[in-house]
């Protein structure tokens, strides 16, 4: 496609990967984000096979692999036994995950953009995007001074609770019932660090623990630790009295004594930890004429599989394909929802299959998953095909994606 004017709504992941993608493309691309400064905080992420490929696409691996962790595998643990013990290598025997922290992507993604001279309005806040069939205007607010912009074409990415997005696309928008509690403290000692590690007891507790690599400028390797709750207890938990938060401390050194040793002495109160609350959306369409939404904001899901950031990346990859291999946005859209429609599709299924497992209050989920685990993994084929999923390349249950074509191909 010739060189368009394009507005990115949102500096997160999915915004920040598509602005280089079109960059290199040579689009002249404007990003909008509302937070007055770039301080991508939050709890780690793991990026996953097909995050990664993306990055290598983007050029920006070596730099991401530098402060991230290595992951080999996902283990999950009952009271009792080994349930999940899900390995990269089961899938690709040079695949392996990558534990980082959000500064640290966010870190990566900006180098990139900088070297692109791509322009950041910061504090500014868009309060409506219009189409005016040849061109799409968009009026933005920063610190009390209102402007409207004109550009060929408007991507919304500004996360899953984005009032952007038209209604009319929009399946099913609605907050997700469970969602955890985080913190991040230096690495543990105590438990393998290239390990993703779970701990359920039941459908109703979960832990995790994922090596979260450093953040630039500090030698401090990390650790993200996060616990899953009901939405509605976030909060009186976070500010519970210091004599509950012991009460929970010991509960979790008596279900999972090597995991409870190591948070004793790791985190001391409540207050260190930091709510996370999700949402699941569903859109039927992704994009048409001269606006799309990416990212959280097109298809926010559940955690559980830990593939937001990886989705995101896929969608910067896949919108640069589609602008590369089209002349008209109508082509554009048709490639795009070709490129990632089977994706989201199979990942959204599977998160809203698989979280009751997990995150829920019934005692017959728990007790189905722990049977159902335990003779699954002794089947080499069931194995790869959960490594696979846990990978981020699933397009359906037998389809997958080439991470290979991803690598090699070209922005342009």
């Amino acid at each position: 496609m010739k060189r368009q004017s394009v507005a990115i709504i949102g500096a997160g992941t999915a915004g920040l990967a598509t602005a280089i993608v079109l960059a290199k493309q040579g689009h002249d691309v404007t990003i909008f984000e509302q937070a007055i400064v770039m301080e991508n905080v939050g709890a780690g992420l793991l990026l996953q096979p097909s995050g990664m490929a993306v990055f290598q696409h983007l050029g920006a691996l070596e730099h991401a692999l530098d402060l991230g962790a290595p992951v080999d595998a996902l283990q999950g643990w009952s009271k009792t036994r080994l349930l999940v013990n899900s390995y990269y290598a089961e899938a690709a025997s040079e695949w392996t995950g990558l534990g980082m922290h959000r500064a640290a992507l966010c870190a990566v993604l900006m180098q990139q953009l900088k070297t692109l001279d791509i322009p950041i309005s910061m504090a500014t806040e868009v309060t409506a995007v219009i189409d005016h069939q040849d061109q799409m205007q968009v009026d933005t607010l920063t610190q009390g001074v209102s402007a409207s912009l004109k550009f060929d074409m408007v991507l919304v990415a500004n996360g899953a609770r984005s009032q952007l997005r038209p209604e009319v696309w929009t399946r099913l928008n609605q907050p997700y019932p469970w969602g955890a509690v985080w913190a991040i403290v230096p690495e543990t000692t105590m438990l393998d660090y290239r390990i993703l590690h779970q701990f359920y007891h039941g459908a109703s507790r979960m832990m995790g623990l994922l090596p979260t690599g450093s953040v630039p400028e500090s030698g401090q390797r990390l650790t993200s630790i996060f616990w899953s709750l009901p939405s509605e207890q976030i909060d009186q938990w976070i500010n519970a009295p210091q004599d509950e938060f012991q009460k929970w401390q010991d509960e979790v050194s008596q279900i999972w004594p090597a995991a409870g040793a190591w948070i004793k002495d790791s985190i001391q109160s409540s207050r260190q930890f930091m709510p996370a609350r999700y949402r699941d959306v569903v859109m039927t369409c992704f994009g048409q004429n001269r606006l799309g939404v990416i990212g959280d904001a097109a298809h926010a899901m559940s955690p559980q599989l830990g593939q937001g950031a990886n989705m995101a990346l896929l969608d910067a990859w896949a919108i640069g394909q589609a602008f590369a291999k089209s002349t008209n946005y109508a082509e554009v859209w048709s490639q795009y929802h070709q490129l990632r429609q089977p994706s989201i599709r199979f990942y959204q299924s599977m998160s809203r299959l698989l979280t009751p497992f997990y995150q829920s209050h019934s005692t017959s989920y728990g007790v189905m998953r722990d049977v159902a685990f335990t003779w699954m993994y002794r089947l080499p084929w069931l194995r790869k095909q959960m490594a696979a999923t846990i990978s981020g390349v699933k397009t359906g249950p037998l389809r997958e994606i080439d991470l290979e074509s991803i690598r090699r191909s070209h922005p342009v």
